[in-house]
């Protein structure tokens, strides 16, 4: 019987300690019992400034959170800092949140270029970059990259995407390309070349390139409509999606037009345009962007809730906030889904299975997946086309 006591004692006594194992906390860098230090970058000056209100409507949804008790009762403390969408400045901003901030984590850093510039350091680092707000497919790299993962959907995805409705639609085009200069517009059009395939090099007939440092990109637009072309893709950020869309339509030219989701704003690009010169135009997607569209449904409806109360000077139209609200409603998941295991190496386990997660921001019967070896959450969209007032679904969602 003194036997079986003392087994039963020692059976209590581990079990009592293995609960205690599992209860007790841990913590990386930037987290306390009471706060979790997350850093950004965003341009809030710059040639894309228009990107700039993402990470303020983040940082309004974060003060939600905190307003309704923080992440497992700790309060995002956000430190966002300008970088005017310049890699060298980017670099000096990150270091600083790294070194001197101390952050948890970074979260959505804006710009394929910017992104790329850090992630070497970050990965050397061992610091969390998730849900990086660029296109690029080098963002996405997990065997030499680990601590790297982007949200967008990836520019090649997008390019495909075009392509494969061109040859439905338009198999006979004859394609001109205008691209940024970077690996933004470069994958772009690596993507656009592959949906092709072998028919690439007959259709594309012109192609022409920007610095985000150029005032206009008038001449390239004129030089495109020279080739002959009918049907026009452009991979372009806001700033130069605007213009784009102006001068074809006021130098008469009326090409199948193609429009990146980079730029394809309602409030921020087709507004400034003249939404009468952007009727027709196509994009892909994959967020629920626009409130003409999506007025009735109750995401929707929570999201513009939370514009009215947090981020009252923001344009809910504009989908650089949709988008950056969406993210942030994915981030928030993933820190819960840390519980009191607030590592950075928990951080991207969380982030790396994800399951077919539902965000309720994304397009219907678009989901997020990831694993250890597959970096893009979001690998489907769908085609819209502006009728003069929104942005119109058809067709089914598309993937990879």
């Amino acid at each position: 019987m003194l036997a079986l006591t003392s087994r039963c004692a020692a059976l209590l006594l581990a079990a009592l300690l293995a609960t205690t194992a599992w209860a007790e906390k841990k913590y990386g860098p930037g987290v306390s019992d009471t706060e979790i230090k997350i850093g950004n970058t965003a341009p809030y000056s710059g040639p894309v400034s228009a990107y700039g209100t993402i990470a303020k409507a983040q940082a309004a949804y974060f003060r939600k959170i905190n307003d309704e008790g923080g992440i497992n009762g700790r309060k995002i403390n956000f430190i966002s800092l300008d970088d005017a969408y310049s890699p060298p400045r980017t670099m000096e901003q990150v270091r600083r949140l790294v070194e001197q901030d101390g952050v948890f984590a970074l979260f959505q850093n804006i710009g394929t270029a910017p992104n790329a510039a850090i992630q070497k350091y970050t990965n050397a680092k061992k610091v969390p970059a998730i849900f990086v707000a660029a296109v690029s497919e080098k963002l996405a790299d997990p065997q030499n990259f680990p601590w790297t993962m982007p949200w967008n959907a990836p520019a090649t995805l997008d390019g495909k995407v075009f392509a494969k409705w061109l040859l439905k639609e338009k198999p006979a085009a004859k394609v001109a390309v205008l691209y940024q200069n970077d690996d933004l517009g470069k994958d772009y059009l690596r993507g656009f070349k592959a949906g092709l395939g072998d028919k690439a090099a007959s259709m594309i007939v012109a192609e022409s390139s920007y610095e985000t440092s150029d005032p206009t990109i008038d001449s390239q637009v004129i030089a495109l409509k020279s080739s002959g072309a009918d049907a026009l893709f452009a991979a372009v950020t806001p700033k130069f999606s605007a213009q784009a869309i102006r001068k074809v339509y006021d130098i008469g030219w009326r090409p199948t037009f193609m429009v990146s989701y980079t730029g394809s704003s309602v409030e921020t690009v087709l507004k400034p345009a003249g939404v009468e010169k952007a009727v027709g135009i196509v994009t892909a997607y994959y967020t629920k962007g626009d409130t003409a569209t999506f007025k009735d449904d109750p995401a929707y409806q929570d999201y513009l809730s939370f514009m009215k109360k947090y981020y009252p000077e923001g344009d809910a139209n504009d989908a650089g906030n949709s988008y950056g609200y969406a993210a942030a409603l994915s981030f928030v998941d993933l820190l819960k889904a840390c519980r009191d295991d607030l590592t950075r190496e928990n951080l991207m386990r969380q982030a790396t299975s994800l399951q077919n997660a539902v965000n309720p921001m994304l397009l219907p019967g678009i989901t997020l997946s990831t694993s250890p070896t597959d970096y893009h959450p979001i690998e489907q969209m769908q085609m819209l086309r502006f009728d003069g007032t929104r942005w119109v679904r058809f067709g089914e969602v598309i993937g990879q």
